[in-house]
């Protein structure tokens, strides 16, 4: 007897799902590689620079291929995706990245998992969709949680880490500006295309922002922060976008974000075993507490 069409379904979900499992961790990698450059000495500016400089040559092949056999863009178009360029992968970026200097990567990923709470709330200003109820509790878990590893941090970094979790703050609104705004971009130019683009603009606006902030000689850093500055644009930056994108076309958006949920774990993870970050009560328990705070809200959007 031949398999029957929902007998053959299940393994196919296993690719996609490979892939957003290994891009979510690639991802989480980022601040990892970010907090080992800092130890050699670099500033936020350099070190974007860098990994941006090493990624734009990957995101420029990305913007080649996805553009075989389409249209040519229109001013509007351009004009778009400088602006979401801008917001969702230049600004996000380099505010991430300064933060960094200032708290713990496992801080820094629980404030920018608080995305999709951000985008309900920006949806409701925008396109005045109306919060239920159940969203609200859903919010209010993911905040307390997020309340309680700040608080520790405060604890141990003092107000040093009021302004680093402020700046990784502003990276998780400016993504999620984007990603309000990207949703009809990414139906008439594809969401491969979209990504290689507005990630181009962010690799060129990042490299001038260098030039203009900092001599040529500023360049000159530690060898470890040049291969560190690889591996973050390889493996952190320019693979898990791919990944993330691969795992979309095959399984939705929608099981890919509830695969995303392994990120902050994955981080905390790496941040105890690779930088010795202490892994407490308090992050276990505002870790739980955003996971289930982010669950609940895609379970009752």
């Amino acid at each position: 007897m031949s398999s029957s069409p929902a007998a053959a379904s299940p393994p196919a979900i296993w690719p996609g799902l490979a892939l957003a499992l290994m891009g979510s961790i690639a991802f989480s990698g980022k601040a990892i590689i970010v907090k080992l450059a800092y130890r050699h000495g670099v500033d936020a500016v350099t070190l974007i620079m860098y990994r941006m400089l090493f990624a734009l040559p990957l995101f420029l092949l990305l913007t080649w291929w996805a553009s075989r056999g389409k249209p040519a863009l229109t001013r509007r178009d351009w004009l778009v995706v400088l602006g979401l360029g801008f917001s969702g992968y230049y600004l996000a970026s380099f505010l991430d990245f300064a933060g960094l200097a200032y708290i713990s990567a496992s801080l820094e990923r629980l404030i920018l998992y608080l995305n999709p709470t951000l985008v309900l709330a920006f949806s409701v200003f925008v396109f005045k969709v109306r919060v239920k109820p159940m969203q609200l509790l859903a919010l209010a878990i993911s905040y307390a949680g997020v309340l309680l590893v700040f608080g520790q941090e405060i604890h141990l970094q003092g107000a040093d880490a009021v302004l680093g979790a402020v700046l990784v703050f502003g990276s998780a609104v400016s993504y999620a500006l984007y990603l309000v705004y990207s949703g009809e971009e990414v139906r008439r130019l594809g969401a491969m295309r979209l990504t290689g683009l507005a990630t181009t603009v962010a690799c060129v606006l990042c490299i001038a922002q260098f030039l203009i902030l900092r001599p040529l000689s500023a360049m000159a850093v530690a060898p470890e922060v040049i291969w560190l500055s690889v591996l973050n644009a390889t493996l952190c930056t320019f693979a898990p976008v791919l990944m993330v994108m691969l795992a979309i076309e095959r399984m939705g958006a929608t099981m890919t974000a509830q695969t995303g949920m392994v990120g902050p774990m994955s981080t905390i993870i790496m941040g105890v075993l690779i930088l010795g970050e202490p892994f407490t009560p308090w992050v276990v328990a505002g870790t739980l507490l955003v996971l289930t705070g982010v669950w609940l809200l895609a379970r009752w959007r």
